[in-house]
């Protein structure tokens, strides 16, 4: 996706505009508004996660959801222990892009109450989108053996080096 850097130091993506979120957007289901963010965010270079739930204290609807950028936020810089081998990378860069969904009370619809499209972090470029983890489409059997090695702290080699 092309992309340009506004005054506020934050890249906006390049997206059609009908796929764009805008306030007000209404959806049958909660899912349904989650799914249009997750395609927005495909289409524009980014991931997404889902951040927090509100839900009404009377029926235990969700009335407030909260889709936002991975990068949202910064993670604690965990404590050094000795027998700690792997570093983890910093992946968490304070990034504002979100969306939130609010249930209509008369109804059982939800719509985009509000939406910050500005990033604080380039976007992937076309050319590596399938390294995103939205994009990815692992086995079971995959995860399962990614996993394993993680625990073994076996690292996985690039087969040219």
């Amino acid at each position: 996706p092309l992309c340009a850097a506004n005054i506020d130091n934050e890249w906006i993506p390049s997206c059609p505009t009908h796929l764009k979120p805008v306030v007000g957007i209404k959806f049958d289901t909660l899912q349904q508004g989650i799914s249009f963010y997750e395609n927005y965010a495909r289409l524009s270079g980014f991931d997404t996660r889902l951040y927090s739930t509100k839900k009404r204290k009377s029926d235990g609807k969700i009335s407030l959801k909260y889709c936002v950028c991975n990068k949202e936020g910064f993670k604690e810089t965990p404590k050094l222990q000795s027998n700690c081998k792997k570093k983890r990378p910093i992946t968490r860069m304070g990034c504002n892009a979100r969306i939130t969904l609010k249930l209509i009370n008369d109804q059982d619809n939800y719509i985009i109450f509000s939406f910050h499209e500005g990033l604080t972090h380039p976007l992937t470029t076309p050319n590596s989108a399938h390294h995103t983890k939205q994009s990815r489409n692992l086995t079971l059997a995959h995860k399962k053996y990614f996993m394993d090695n993680s625990h073994a702290n076996i690292e996985l080699l690039n087969p040219t080096d």
